[in-house]
């Protein structure tokens, strides 16, 4: 009777994910053709933002005072670019395959606002992004493995400046300092199989040079004082009237193929630390299937044989169980209409994340794609209306609800309306900061647009199939008067069993979530998406499984409202996680100012509400699909 058909939907996304378990990270399907260069051939950098971890604005990089080219051209951006802030515009850096050379950029007399600004960006420690042939720029790093050897990493962009300390020479404490010259180190792997030459890394270092040149500033050909560099050279004070901005380029021969070039920017660390949060799932999972089993197979087949049998069944009249709820048990809860739209959007989130995931383990949302993830993202959740429909439309029906119009509207519109509520009125204070993140009024029109004409569409179409399915006889007859609920124990509260069935999901997806959180907050890359589908599917089951305890300790406690209680024990997982945003606010970040605070805690709310709609749908799917099962088995008068 119900809607355990609902899950069906998942199944192809559900399937692609179990043939790929095996793989523990996802592979890199490159995003562009590769490109060869010939010796002498212009590479062309592209400026991309500024960002900092501890503001969490993006801004445009020509909003400081850098040196600009003669026409600035901006490139197309597809949705997640501008959603990420994103402005992707040219260089006036001329670099030309195979030449090493000094050069000067430019030399640019700043205002007291844009000292005053400078100054700030480097205080805020901000980094510069840019791209040479779809490659990020990249700080080298050199990182010790627990068996003691080394390996170089990349960390995205370059410093902007820094501020000055005792140990640094030459400078003073706590003020900022400029980095103007930039070196930029390019890989290029060459081949037999192929002409020229491809770019297959692209470093970045970045120093502070205080310059001098002889007599008056020549633009055309400046006479540097300061060249060759030498450690003894001041650093560049960001609170100067002028800057000289100057760069070279080193040409480096790589063995490293091209489909190869992005793993230093992919490498996530030991694989231990996965693996132990694998281990650490299964543990969780392993003893909940022991308790379920147990329960399953012991208790209920005690419980269906005594129920079933003839001579019995005047002596469980006076008994509690189970059983004895069976008139009340597939009674229609309380906000049904709201529960019903919660488990249809769980579902629509879920599928969305199913294929999102399958999707990267793929190489499809490889970050050579910039915003793919996204904008994929963004496009599957609209695409999923129709399983938000469907499954709310379905579960409204096994409710014996009526109010069709009133589940089609708020299936389209509570949870999307109240996530895009709160994304519009943060773009206010992200506006007021002047930031490139700030998603413009055209962008927030078309997302409007696909959300009326295409989501709220899909969204109809599945209501409507959902309501035209016809659902199979329940298994039980439900009475015309309920049936009074007893008291419950103190372990039976509602409260006490949203921390249970909240704090093993949680916990099961605890320490990969760490690794989400800081590849969005500390702005690094995730791609470890195997060991993303592997804790999903145990996240899943976690659920399921708690879920079924809980629903049957309250069964034979005689309180058969256990649909919204059902949803609400595993979806408290949400709580867990929007609690622990706060000890990773004040552990793990270094976020400064009021706005940038704001974002990062209405972001984890929004997230935390989102997931704890996909866990509490598992839970109910779960539930229902026990009660069914055991209520099915046993024999009512």
């Amino acid at each position: 009777a119900l809607p355990t058909e609902c899950k069906m939907i998942g199944l192809p996304a559900l399937s692609l994910l179990l043939l790929l378990l095996d793989a523990s990270t996802g592979f890199y399907l490159p995003g562009v053709a590769p490109r060869q260069y010939n010796d002498g051939d212009r590479v062309e950098i592209r400026v991309h933002k500024l960002s900092s971890p501890r503001t969490h604005l993006p801004y445009d990089y020509y909003s400081l005072p850098f040196c600009r080219p003669s026409e600035i051209v901006k490139q197309a951006e597809n949705l997640g670019e501008v959603l990420h802030g994103a402005v992707i515009q040219n260089s006036p850096y001329e670099i030309f395959m195979g030449k090493s050379e000094f050069r000067v950029a430019c030399r640019v007399e700043l205002s007291k606002l844009q000292r005053v600004s400078l100054s700030q960006r480097v205080r805020q420690e901000y980094r510069v992004h840019m791209i040479m042939d779809n490659m990020p720029a990249a700080t080298k790093m050199i990182a010790e493995m627990p068996d003691g050897s080394k390996k170089d990493m990349y960390d995205r962009g370059f410093r902007l400046g820094f501020m000055g300390s005792k140990d640094i020479p030459g400078t003073d404490p706590n003020k900022p300092y400029v980095n103007n010259h930039l070196r930029f180190i390019v890989k290029y792997h060459k081949s037999d199989t192929f002409e020229g030459a491809r770019i297959v890394g692209f470093e970045v270092e970045a120093y502070s040079v205080k310059h001098s040149w002889e007599g008056k500033w020549n633009e055309q050909e400046p006479k540097l004082t300061s060249v060759p560099l030498r450690p003894d050279l001041p650093p560049m004070p960001a609170w100067s009237g002028e800057i000289v901005y100057t760069y070279d380029v080193v040409w480096e021969h790589s063995d490293i193929a091209w489909a190869s070039r992005w793993d230093l920017y992919l490498y996530m660390g030991d694989d231990q630390v996965h693996w132990f949060s694998i281990l650490n799932s299964l543990v969780i999972v392993l003893l909940l299937s022991g308790i379920v089993a147990m329960i399953m197979v012991r208790t209920l087949r005690r419980d269906l044989a005594e129920y079933n049998s003839a001579e019995e069944k005047e002596e469980l009249l006076e008994e509690s169980g189970w059983k004895l709820v069976h008139a009340d048990v597939l009674r229609t809860p309380p906000n049904a209409t709201l529960l019903a739209t919660s488990v249809g959007t769980g579902m629509q989130l879920l599928c969305m994340t199913f294929i999102s995931i399958g999707c990267a383990m793929l190489g499809f949302l490889s970050p050579a794609n910039r915003g793919s993830m996204m904008t994929v993202t963004i496009l599957l959740f609209v695409l999923m209306g129709c399983v938000a429909g469907y499954c709310s439309a379905v579960t409204y029906k096994a409710f014996k609800g009526n109010k069709w119009k009133a589940l089609t509207l708020l299936t389209a519109f509570l949870y999307p309306g109240v996530t895009f509520g709160i994304f519009f009125i943060l773009n206010f204070f992200i506006w007021g900061q002047a930031s490139s993140g700030a998603v413009p009024f055209g962008t927030m029109f078309a997302l409007l647009c696909i959300w009326f004409l295409i989501s709220f569409p899909l969204v109809w179409v599945g209501v409507w199939l959902g309501y035209r399915r016809s659902l199979k006889d329940p298994p039980v007859k439900t009475n015309m008067v309920p049936r009074v609920i007893p008291s419950q124990a103190w372990y039976l509260h509602q409260l006490f069993t949203m921390v249970i069935g909240g704090v093993l999901p949680f916990g099961a997806v605890f320490i990969e979530l760490y690794f989400i959180m800081s590849s969005v907050w500390l702005q690094r890359f995730y791609y470890v998406f195997g060991f993303l589908a592997l804790v999903c599917l145990i996240l899943i089951i976690t659920c399921g499984e708690m879920a079924i305890v809980l629903c049957y300790f309250q069964l034979c406690n005689e309180n058969y409202m256990w649909q919204w209680r059902s949803f609400l024990n595993t979806g408290s997982a949400g709580i867990f996680l929007f609690g622990y945003s706060f000890v990773y606010f004040s552990s793990t970040l270094e976020i400064m100012g009021v706005v940038s605070t704001l974002l990062y805690f209405a972001y984890m709310f929004v997230f935390s509400m989102l997931f704890s709609l996909v866990t509490g749908t598992v839970g109910f799917i779960a539930s229902w699909w026990f009660v069914v099962q055991i209520y099915g088995a046993v024999k009512v008068d």
